[in-house]
């Protein structure tokens, strides 16, 4: 086993499966279960806890009130909870979700720049049109996965990686990186080893992992762009247990194949064999056809 890979499994504590802390943690993965979101409330809700932001750990991504505000904001105004038919008001919001002035016009800030919201003088700050918001963006990947519109991001996130994935691996083969190619085997031995020993949160990361390697290796600056997108997508396309792609014999043998094409240096087979991995899950075969053998 390489160095690495026997950093990482070591790492994994006995009784959860996850990591030391410092060892694993730049490993992107999701941090919480659907069933641990915040939920969805209604804006006029009585409940005293809604707004008590500050005691709701779940979604708040390591950013305190700032980010906990924009994660419940964002997920509202998603699910459609909150519409261009009201304007936000920072005083209204600043006391229902208890927090101060200061942290509500960072947050609108924020949720500006991702387009769903503007603000204009003698308006306010309201919420845009669907067709203004910023789709690619991981965090409203993330809130319409698990909100009303799911099945469409989704499906529209699988076909996203149909087009992004095989095309970068066909690049990636024509590469000689050793280094990253050593890397994606070293990924693979790693999701081996957690699949045979039931560590569903080691094997996650390390996939997700490996897309985004297999992604920098293409050598193209705009597809690492897009790498962000596969990252949200593994996040929200498998179990609530994982977090993105399902640990299971399969899907570890295709990425061994990816590797073995690359090694090769061989794009048609290297492109093949992602578009076999991406045919695994029933989500993806409803809409992107079986690859056809050559």
């Amino acid at each position: 086993m390489s160095t690495l890979a026997h950093t990482m499994m070591t790492a994994r504590t006995a009784d959860a499966g996850l990591s030391a802390p410092g060892e694993l943690d730049r490993y992107p993965y999701g941090e919480a279960r659907p069933s641990d979101r915040i939920g969805t409330p209604s804006w006029d809700s009585g409940d005293g806890e809604l707004g008590r932001v500050g005691r709701r750990a779940a979604g708040s991504r390591g950013r305190g009130l700032h980010g906990q505000l924009v994660q419940q904001l964002g997920q509202m105004i998603v699910s459609g909870d909150l519409g261009a038919d009201r304007p936000l008001v920072p005083e209204e919001i600043g006391q229902r979700f208890e927090v101060s002035r200061t942290v509500v016009r960072e947050s609108l800030r924020v949720l500006e720049a991702k387009g769903l919201v503007s603000a204009r003088p003698n308006v306010g700050t309201r919420v845009r049109p669907v067709s203004d918001w910023n789709l690619l963006d991981p965090d409203i990947i993330e809130w319409r996965a698990f909100g009303p519109q799911r099945d469409d991001q989704r499906r529209e996130l699988a076909e996203l990686r149909w087009t992004i994935e095989p095309l970068a691996a066909r690049l990636a083969a024509g590469h000689g990186r050793e280094d990253i190619q050593q890397r994606l085997g070293d990924m693979v031995e790693i999701m081996g080893h957690a699949l045979a020993q039931g560590d569903a949160i080691t094997f996650s990361r390390a996939d997700a992992e490996f897309h985004s390697l297999l992604i920098q290796l293409a050598g193209n600056r705009m597809l690492e762009h897009l790498s962000g997108i596969v990252s949200a997508a593994l996040q929200v396309s498998g179990s609530p247990v994982t977090g993105c792609d399902r640990p299971s014999d399969g899907s570890l043998a295709h990425h061994g194949r990816i590797v073995d094409a690359l090694a090769n240096g061989d794009p048609l087979a290297a492109e093949t064999a992602v578009r076999q991995l991406l045919t695994v899950h029933p989500e993806v075969e409803r809409v992107v056809p079986a690859p056809r053998e050559h």
